[in-house]
């Protein structure tokens, strides 16, 4: 247990140390941006007929310390965001960043959890079954639907399931709450009627998600089969379902728990295209409206590090569970 404590321990500070350097890589793009904050937010008030002078520009820059080093400037946003959990202000809009995110970010991250939980529920037993079957049409079919999940991409998939929708029903299914609901406090019928629209984007979310994992599981299952110790189980008068789950399974499986921060960020990477279609109000949304719209770096920043802590955490504990769920890396870390 000493070396299984030292190992997380170890897993810890590297995920410390990895936030840390997401952090001063995300402030200084940020930074490196043309114009401060100041400039950036007294132009788009000069848009809208504000008449803004130099002088405005150099106070507003000494109000949001602007006139500080750099590493200051990092360490104070920095220390706000790991002890306070605070983002600061919107360089824009002038909004508490913590406020104008509010629920959307945990949205965001239920739409994508939830649609690696769709991919690996049908991936993980159908790409075992596929590497498992010698029939050529059950091989033949998987590795179809599977190649027209990579071939068909999220955004078309979306404009044909709306067009499906409008045509069928009369509702195209766009945005995650109904009319009535949108604008209405948190309750359990907004709950119901999100969970009633969300299916949509988890269901294209996931459709390519499924379709990678798939592949993926299949590929690592035909490797493992091909392996002696499966041979020699098969000596021993171990067959059928038993040896698959028992053996190649179990350890196809460690790759696919590993990978789980990489596929979690491949779903969000896609996510901001499909909120566009769907007109969708949550992070994917607001991110791209920052970064390609407005030029708010310091709400585009609070949401890619929001997403990398995610990410991190999430390999932290999959790094945890694979120790103690694949005898082999159990072995290497405490030794038995």
């Amino acid at each position: 247990m000493l070396q299984f404590a030292r190992f997380a321990a170890i897993r810890a500070a590297m995920a410390l140390f990895t936030l840390l350097l997401v952090s001063l890589i995300v402030f200084t793009l940020m930074e490196l941006v043309p114009g401060t904050c100041a400039e950036r937010y007294l132009a788009f008030k000069n848009t809208q007929g504000s008449g803004i002078s130099i002088a405005d520009i150099e106070a507003e820059e000494r109000r949001l310390g602007l006139d500080r080093p750099f590493i200051v400037r990092w360490g104070s946003w920095v220390g706000d965001v790991f002890l306070r959990g605070e983002f600061g202000d919107s360089c824009i809009l002038r909004l508490n960043i913590n406020d104008l995110l509010g629920s959307k970010f945990l949205i965001s991250a239920a739409i994508c959890f939830a649609s690696l939980f769709l991919a690996y529920l049908i991936a993980i037993p159908v790409g075992i079954l596929a590497a498992s079957s010698k029939s050529a049409l059950v091989n033949g079919s998987l590795r179809f639907v599977s190649y027209l999940g990579l071939a068909l991409p999220n955004f078309l998939l979306a404009l044909m399931v709306m067009l499906v929708s409008t045509m069928v029903f009369g509702d195209s299914m766009t945005g995650l709450f109904s009319a009535e609901y949108r604008d209405a406090p948190w309750s359990m019928a907004k709950l119901l009627d999100l969970l009633s629209r969300a299916w949509l984007p988890v269901f294209i979310l996931g459709w390519s998600a499924t379709a990678f994992a798939l592949q993926t599981v299949r590929a690592l299952m035909l490797d493992e089969n091909g392996k002696l110790y499966v041979t020699a189980a098969q000596a021993r008068g171990l067959y059928g379902r038993r040896l698959r789950w028992r053996y190649p399974a179990r350890h196809a499986l460690g790759p696919i728990i590993n990978s789980f921060g990489f596929d979690l960020n491949r779903i969000f990477n896609e996510l901001p295209i499909v909120a566009a279609i769907l007109t969708l109000t949550e992070a994917g949304s607001l991110l791209l409206d920052a970064l390609a719209r407005s030029n708010d770096q310091q709400l585009a920043g609070a949401i890619i590090f929001m997403l990398t802590a995610t990410i991190v955490a999430l390999n932290f504990l999959t790094d945890i569970a694979l120790a103690l769920i694949d005898p082999r890396v159990r072995k290497s870390v405490m030794g038995g």
